[in-house]
């Protein structure tokens, strides 16, 4: 237990250390930004501390978090929806050929349609409710992670799986030891692609159809033509979107992919 533990903690400690490079990715951004606004001016870019600054008034009330937590909770039920469906669906295709030739025109067709039809075509559907954000998503997002899990499961190393045929492991042990370990490898990249997709496509879907939550927030700037509340309720949406993923994705995914840090020295970071 207690080697475990520690273990856990060497690598929460290595992914929090590795996180110097993304604050440098930041402060670059930040400083583009920064050269946008003195060019443009602040009604057309507003500068990031004015910006950070309509943040701390936004989070000064408590219905702002209300409406936060509206939108993350939508984008997380569609992403949930779509990865148990992209999941399932991807490994079927990719142990069934017959499966993949009858999904790929389906997943063409989908792939095709930009996010902004499907959601139209939701608000007809639903109307203004919770319907049209997951629905959206879900039409959305499952395509991408459906690709991906069909992807790992097509190149499997199907060696590995005949030698544990052999030894007598039956389908479902073949599926678990072999088949996830390295479908997770293009699994959770898919993931985390779609959920990034999911809190777009809810955003979107609530300006679109008044539903509240950011998207109603960002109506509501647009309005107003307050420039720098709308970009901080977007910087308030990507703040939702990391937070859940590396809460969420990343430590599942650190789970899954505990074999790497053996062929990984100190100091080599994803």
């Amino acid at each position: 237990m207690t080697a475990a533990v520690a273990e856990r903690l060497g690598r929460l400690g290595r992914f929090l250390w590795s996180g110097w490079a993304g604050l440098a990715g930041l402060a670059l951004f930040a400083a583009v930004w920064q050269a946008g606004h003195e060019r443009f001016g602040a009604f057309i870019l507003p500068a990031p501390l004015a910006t950070l600054a309509a943040g701390r008034t936004i989070a000064g009330d408590p219905a702002s978090w209300a409406l936060a937590a509206t939108t993350t909770l939508r984008a997380l039920e569609g992403f949930a929806l779509a990865g148990l469906a992209g999941t399932l669906g991807g490994i079927a295709a990719g142990y069934s050929p017959a499966t993949m030739r009858l999904a790929r025109p389906i997943l063409t067709v989908l792939l095709g349609v930009p996010p902004i039809a499907w959601i139209v075509l939701a608000m007809i559907w639903f109307g203004s409710t919770n319907g049209t954000i997951i629905t959206s998503i879900v039409v959305a997002s499952t395509p991408v992670v459906f690709v991906g899990v069909a992807e790992g499961a097509l190149t499997r190393d199907r060696g590995l799986d005949d030698m544990a045929r052999a030894f007598g492991a039956g389908p479902l042990a073949r599926l678990t030891t072999l088949g996830l370990r390295h479908i997770a490898a293009f699994l959770f990249p898919a993931l985390t692609v779609a959920l990034g997709s999911a809190f777009k496509v809810a955003v979107m879907a609530e300006l679109l159809a008044n539903t509240g939550g950011i998207g109603g927030a960002l109506a509501m700037a647009r309005a107003n033509l307050d420039v720098a509340e709308a970009l901080a309720w977007v910087l308030i949406a990507v703040g939702g979107l990391i937070l859940v993923e590396y809460a969420l994705v990343h430590p599942v995914r650190a789970e899954f992919e505990r074999w790497r840090e053996a062929a990984r020295p100190w100091g080599v970071k994803r």
